[in-house]
């Protein structure tokens, strides 16, 4: 008995030994990974990837090594939430005007395509653009099957039951951008939170593509809008024929809305009002996209 019992306190005294010399001799905590632990505690944990990063573990110790990061691949969710901001700014010795980096989602398309064929595959629009580039007449406008709301973490996207087309509430969306990796059409793009005026046609080839028409709503290339504005804020894309505007210099005088014969025109902060210009009709109740598979929001085309 007493042989097991001084067996046991060697075995305990060399344990401790070998502890206390390995606690001495083995390297301590980097402190690079104690500083991105104390940064990851001011991002908001939700490992969605939109930084560009894995997670946000990872991008604390990319912020770690370079805090100019933050510019080049901005969170936006932290944009939105001041305390994380300002704890963030402390952390790595900036500042941050949020109002100068943050952006807002716009889904470029009336959505007032007619259907050409019939479709009851997977309710995906990246599914449904591979089966002959998609079952709109218009072959770049929005399919309306809500791959990009099902990775919205903000619940700023619903569809329009009417016109079967993405809205993106700008009072809700955060500019991450994960939306816009989803769409298989290219047809969501990011724009400063302060732009005044969007665009909303995607109907990218100068000439009508026979068979794949832009909707009757689409641009004609008129530029109305371009020769209204006396502010020079709207340039004129030769190669592409479309309007895009110079938001430093928009005051918004609201003339190349007037004149815009198809209302392809709105203010940014209109586009959830869905009635102000007559573009999109107003619902009162957002539904989230619960339809069965097989049925891309009851798709038939005839």
């Amino acid at each position: 008995m007493l042989s097991i019992i001084l067996i046991l306190s060697a075995i305990g005294v060399i344990s401790g030994i070998l502890i206390f010399i390995a606690y001495r001799v083995l390297p301590k905590e980097p402190q690079s990974l104690k500083k991105s632990e104390e940064i990851a505690e001011n991002l908001p944990g939700m490992n969605c990837g939109a930084c560009s990063f894995p997670g946000c573990f990872a991008y604390a110790q990319a912020l770690e090594k370079d805090k100019d990061t933050f510019f080049s691949s901005t969170c936006a969710v932290v944009l939105q939430e001041p305390e994380l901001l300002k704890g963030l700014e402390e952390q790595l010795g900036i500042e941050i005007d949020p109002s100068a980096i943050n952006n807002k989602a716009v889904v470029m398309c009336y959505g007032n395509s007619d259907n050409i064929g019939e479709y009851s595959g997977i309710d995906s629009c990246k599914s449904a653009s591979k089966l002959l580039g998609g079952f709109k007449r218009c072959l770049y406008g929005c399919l309306g099957c809500g791959d990009c709301m099902n990775v919205c973490p903000s619940d700023a996207i619903h569809i329009d039951e009417k016109m079967k087309v993405v809205v993106i509430d700008p009072k809700k969306c955060i500019g991450c951008g994960l939306c816009i990796e989803e769409c298989p059409r290219d047809i969501i793009k990011l724009v400063p939170s302060d732009a005044n005026i969007v665009y909303l046609c995607n109907y990218r080839s100068l000439k009508n593509i026979p068979g794949r028409e832009k909707c009757d709503q689409g641009c004609i290339r008129c530029r109305k809008c371009f020769k209204a504005c006396e502010n020079d804020a709207i340039i004129w894309n030769e190669e592409k024929g479309i309007p895009e505007f110079d938001f430093t210099k928009c005051i918004l005088c609201g003339k190349c809305i007037e004149v815009c014969p198809h209302d392809r025109l709105i203010e940014l902060s209109n586009i959830a009002l869905k009635e102000k210009a007559g573009i999109l009709r107003q619902k009162k109740i957002k539904k989230r996209f619960t339809e069965k598979p097989g049925h891309c929001h009851d798709v038939r085309i005839l």
